[in-house]
C-alpha cells in the first residue's frame, strides 16, 4: 500500500502562472503563501530569502513577479526542500535551497552560506499557532509547520535580522490575535513597521497579519486597511482575486 505521506499533488498558484508540488497531505501552500509574497518588497539584483520555505510557494510567487533576484529557500524539512528544489527547476526559476533548521546558530547559518549582513529582504511565514489554543495535528509535519513555542517568533525574527543588510526589509505573516508578540519581537533592531490587517470577510475580526519591518528603520509605524478576503455576503474581493492572480501586489510591497 502506497504511504499517503508520499502522495504528491501538482497546484496552480498565481492564475497558474507557477505550478508546484506538494504533498498530498501534512502542510499545504496557499493563500498565506501568495499574500506574504504579495507584500514582499523586491527588486531586480536583490538577495533575498525565504525562511521556512515549505515546497517553495512564496519565495517562487516573488520571484515570478521580480525577474532577476537571488533567492535562498531554507527549510528544515529534507523532503519539503527537495520539493522546492524540484519546483523551482519546473518553474525555470534559479533559487538555492538549502535544508537548515531557522532556529540554528549563527554559526550554522554561516556554515550554509547565509552570513551576517548580506540579503536585502527576508520574508517568512512561522509556524504561529499556539498549541494551548490548537489541537495538535497527528501529522508530524502538519504539526511542525503550524505550531509556535513561546520562543518561535523572537528567534525567527532574530534569525532575519542577523542576515539583512542594514535597511533590509522582514516581511511576515502572523495570526492576528499574536499581534504584541509580533511587535515584542520586533522590537529590537527593527523599526518603519508596516502592518497590514487581513480579514476573511467584512464582517469579522482580522485573522491574519502582514507586516513588514526595516532593519534600523526609524519611521512611524503605519497601519494600512484592512484587506477583506470576502465582502459582506461572503463574496471573493476582487481586488483580492487579481493579487491571487499575481497581476497586483499589496501595499507593504512597495519600495
Amino acid at each position: 500500500m502506497t504511504d499517503p505521506v508520499l502522495e504528491l499533488t501538482e497546484d496552480a498558484f498565481l492564475g497558474g502562472q507557477l505550478r508546484l508540488k506538494q504533498l498530498k497531505s501534512g502542510h499545504r501552500a496557499g493563500h498565506d503563501a501568495v499574500l506574504l509574497a504579495a507584500a514582499t518588497s523586491a527588486r531586480s539584483g536583490d538577495r533575498i530569502a525565504d525562511l521556512g520555505a515549505g515546497v517553495g510557494a512564496a519565495g517562487l510567487a516573488v520571484a515570478r513577479r521580480v525577474s532577476g533576484i537571488d533567492l535562498v529557500l531554507v527549510e528544515i524539512d529534507a523532503a519539503l526542500a527537495g520539493l522546492a528544489r524540484a519546483n523551482a527547476d519546473a518553474n525555470a526559476i534559479q533559487a538555492d535551497v538549502i535544508v537548515l533548521d531557522v532556529e540554528a546558530d549563527a554559526t550554522a547559518f554561516a556554515a550554509a552560506g547565509l552570513v551576517p549582513d548580506s540579503f536585502d529582504a527576508v520574508l517568512m511565514n512561522p509556524p504561529f499557532n499556539d498549541p494551548a489554543r490548537h489541537r495538535v495535528s497527528p501529522d508530524t509535519a502538519r504539526g511542525t509547520a503550524h505550531m509556535a513555542t513561546a520562543t518561535t517568533l523572537s528567534k525567527w525574527v532574530h534569525a532575519a535580522r542577523r542576515i539583512l543588510k542594514s535597511r533590509g526589509a522582514l516581511t511576515l505573516i502572523w495570526r492576528a490575535d499574536g499581534i504584541a508578540e509580533v511587535l515584542s519581537a520586533l522590537d529590537h533592531g527593527f523599526g518603519s513597521l508596516q502592518v497590514l490587517p487581513v480579514h476573511g470577510d467584512a464582517r469579522g475580526p482580522a485573522n491574519r497579519i502582514l507586516v513588514r519591518a526595516t532593519k534600523g528603520g526609524r519611521a512611524p509605524t503605519q497601519i494600512h486597511p484592512g484587506l477583506m478576503l470576502n465582502d459582506e455576503q461572503g463574496v471573493p474581493n476582487k481586488r483580492v482575486q487579481e493579487i491571487l492572480a499575481g497581476k497586483e501586489s499589496l501595499p507593504l510591497a512597495n519600495p
